[in-house]
């Protein structure tokens, strides 16, 4: 490309057809396009703004930051007209728990967290599924991490109300989503979440237990629930609160693996003790979790990639040939996590081994072919001749990338100068 630019110039420079303002013009303007050309994922970056938006962030993994991809593509872009258990849903696990939040109680907060940003900001990057523990706490039901079994002010976040009103807000303002809310739920008080769900306002969305399908049926079409309006699920893991509470008993309708270590071991897919077998096809929702025991912010960003991608297929087998619904990580920003779910709403919706090679209104199977890996970087010419061997830049996983934009606009920088020397001859 610089041969070709300085041939140009020259050429420029015999004709004298332009003058040397347009011709200076022309270099910036070249400078900036290519300076601000778009991100892609292993790019390096210092800020989310220099990833260009689009579903990436920058994401500090080993000794670099770079690009990675932070939202889910929208399986709704291929339409609307399968059934909700048809679609899967990046879910986070604790997701009130946020590194650097503070106690509503005042007090310092020594409890372990298990995502880097709010509620707000989860949902605004795709995720689509919470998972919240509740707790009996100051005459309220608090969002806590218990000690002992018991919420302490150390221990407690905030009131489940407050984030109850974040998602509200959300549903509000995006009449086509649907989120789902898991509930480790403590509470002893009568219709304590209910009250707690009135309160905020959400129960106006709520999704009704008796149109649940039992004995393994397809869920309403997800097109259905938008258009009435039935745009929450929340699960419960208290079993008679069913019956008491008109609140859905998780595993009369999902089969969940094992969280924490055990079932982070590859090429095991368990069910959780609670669960019934992954296998079992009454049950007509997935939940995937993977997650360590002990949440670690430095360790997601290998845990939410390959490791990730490979358990989606174990947990396939596990779960009689079904994609999991919903995918459950530990701060989802790192490692690329939503991939996960673009993989498995690839096989659903359109059986691609990744939405992003779905064809619109094509036929079941039908995918664009996938882009070819890139070759792997060349390592540096040592001779003194070579004016384009540049040192790959390495991202967390260790491959190689393309030299970052802002070095590509250096290159024309010098060039542009270069270009006044060749003008001014």
């Amino acid at each position: 490309m610089q041969q070709e630019y300085f041939s140009l110039l020259l050429s420029i420079n015999r004709n004298r057809k332009f003058s040397f303002a347009v011709l200076l013009l022309a270099a910036v303007l070249l400078v900036v396009v290519v300076d601000g050309a778009a991100a892609t994922i292993g790019d390096a970056c210092t800020k989310d703004a220099d990833c260009g938006g689009s579903g990436l962030g920058c994401s500090a993994c080993g000794q670099h930051s770079v690009c990675t991809q932070i939202r889910p593509t929208d399986p709704k872009t291929m339409g609307r007209g399968l059934a909700f258990n048809k679609y899967s849903w990046l879910t986070t696990h604790n997701s009130f728990a946020q590194t650097g939040a503070k106690s509503a109680t005042g007090a310092l907060l020594v409890s372990p967290t298990n995502q880097l940003d709010t509620v707000t900001a989860q949902l605004k990057n795709g995720v689509r599924g919470l998972m919240l523990d509740m707790y009996d706490f100051q005459n309220d039901v608090w969002l806590c991490h218990s000690f002992g079994g018991n919420c302490y002010n150390f221990t407690a976040f905030q009131p489940a109300v407050n984030v109850l009103k974040e998602v509200k807000t959300f549903l509000d303002a995006n009449p086509s989503e649907v989120v789902t809310i898991f509930i480790e739920d403590y509470v002893k008080a009568p219709d304590g979440v209910g009250k707690a769900f009135n309160a905020s306002g959400l129960a106006k969305y709520w999704f009704p237990v008796s149109q649940m399908p039992k004995n393994g049926g397809d869920w309403p079409l997800l097109s259905d629930m938008i258009s009435k309006d039935q745009r929450l699920l929340v699960f419960t893991s208290k079993s008679a609160k069913e019956a008491s509470e008109g609140i859905a008993y998780e595993w009369n309708y999902v089969v969940e693996n094992q969280y924490g270590d055990d079932g982070m071991k590859a090429g095991s897919c368990p069910n959780r003790a609670e669960s019934p077998a992954m296998s079992t096809k009454s049950k007509s929702l997935v939940l995937m979790n993977y997650f360590p025991t002990n949440p670690n912010v430095t360790a997601a960003c290998r845990d939410n990639s390959a490791p990730l991608a490979s358990m989606l297929t174990t947990c396939h087998g596990a779960s009689a040939d079904r994609w999991p619904n919903f995918v459950a990580v530990d701060f989802y920003t790192k490692g690329g996590a939503p991939k996960a779910a673009d993989i498995a709403n690839g096989h659903m919706v359109c059986g691609c081994d990744d939405i992003a090679y779905c064809k619109a209104n094509a036929t079941f199977g039908t995918c664009d072919v996938p882009p070819a890996e890139a070759a792997p970087a060349k390592a540096p010419s040592t001779s003194s001749t070579t004016n384009n061997a540049t040192k790959p830049t390495p991202t967390a996983s260790g491959t190689a990338t393309s030299i970052p934009r802002s070095a590509a606009g250096c290159w024309l920088l010098i060039e542009m100068a270069l270009s006044v020397m060749l003008l001014s001859l």
